[in-house]
């Protein structure tokens, strides 16, 4: 990314925006609603003050839908936009010793660290893999409350409450009926659109992965086409080792990351049980790791990686799974 000549750091909150302009080591600042009129605010203000396309550069932290929409909105007015894990600007706060927390000075911090780091351009998915997330969340929310229900339910049978267990079956039957029909509707969503049919296509020769887990990945890490190597993808659902070994004194367990997508990286816990069973060359890798000695959660974290490799080779390469092929990758992914 070329240099740019304005950084701009906007702290999103649900109600506001707080945004610091960064140029020539000077810090202008603008707070305005987080709306559709405050988004065309911010363009304005940005225009007045001589922040051209080609050379400006926008941060935000991804806040979730109350950061995508200015960022959607941003984008669509030319700007280069960055939406940063969280995470990272802790960390650069934390490098600058900073001690004071106020939404203007996160606002600061964020045009600061645009100019520093330099991350990159953010790629807004499709409005297509956007309305599936949208699917995807409702469906799983009232996965979660159906099995809070449950949980209801079985103790309003222990204490012999009848009235509170008509009362929860009721509930119990809606969510039922609303559950089914989210699931008819992902899949409708995924049969009318070719991109999503053809990746879930290719997923589902994945001995392992099934419908649910499918509409997941499908909906969460987008086109997995974007990132450059399937270590990447690994990195990105949190999946990937952290080895802690420094000098001669600091030899620490090697553990799961765990720094990444937690839903997706939850979503493929079952789909590792289950293929280190059936899933060939899934199963001839973590019986060689079981040989090694590794624990067996560790091996499980394992599977999840190998499968976050296999969703990466058969979508980029347009190829159904393939056993022999994969079982040839085992080896070089031993030491991942």
């Amino acid at each position: 990314m070329n240099e740019a000549a304005h950084v701009v750091g906007i702290d999103v909150a649900k109600l506001k925006l707080d945004v610091a302009l960064l140029h020539a080591g000077k810090i202008k600042n603008k707070v305005v609603e987080n709306n559709s009129s405050g988004f065309a605010q911010v363009i304005r203000w940005l225009r007045e003050r001589g922040v051209a396309d080609d050379a400006s550069h926008v941060c935000l932290e991804a806040t979730g839908p109350y950061s995508e929409a200015v960022a959607l909105a941003l984008i669509d007015a030319g700007l280069v936009v960055s939406v940063v894990n969280p995470a990272r600007i802790k960390g650069f706060a934390q490098s600058e010793l900073a001690r004071n927390k106020t939404d203007r000075a996160d606002a600061a911090l964020l045009a600061r660290f645009c100019l520093v780091m330099r991350p990159a351009a953010w790629i807004p998915p499709s409005p297509a893999w956007r309305q599936l997330r949208a699917w995807v969340d409702r469906l799983q929310a009232l996965k979660d409350m159906r099995q809070q229900e449950a949980n209801r339910m079985e103790a309003h049978q222990v204490n012999n409450q009848a009235a509170l267990i008509a009362c929860v079956q009721a509930h119990l039957d809606w969510l039922d009926e609303q559950i089914a029909q989210l699931e008819r509707n992902i899949d409708e969503h995924i049969d009318q659109h070719p991109d999503l049919r053809q990746d879930a296509a290719l997923l589902k020769t994945i001995p392992g992965i099934g419908g649910t887990t499918i509409a997941k990945v499908l909906a969460y890490a987008g086109d997995v086409r974007r990132f450059a190597n399937a270590k990447a993808l690994a990195a990105f659902i949190g999946v990937t080792p952290r080895h802690r070994l420094s000098g001669t004194s600091v030899k620490g367990r090697t553990m799961m990351s765990r720094t990444g997508h937690a839903p997706l990286r939850k979503a493929l816990y079952m789909p590792g049980l289950v293929s280190l069973r059936y899933n060939p060359a899934v199963r001839e890798f973590g019986q060689r790791l079981r040989e090694r000695g590794m624990a067996p959660k560790a091996i499980i974290g394992a599977a999840m990686r190998k499968l976050a490799h296999l969703i990466y080779g058969v979508i980029t390469s347009g190829q159904p799974f393939n056993a022999a092929m994969a079982g040839l990758a085992v080896d070089i992914q031993d030491g991942i």
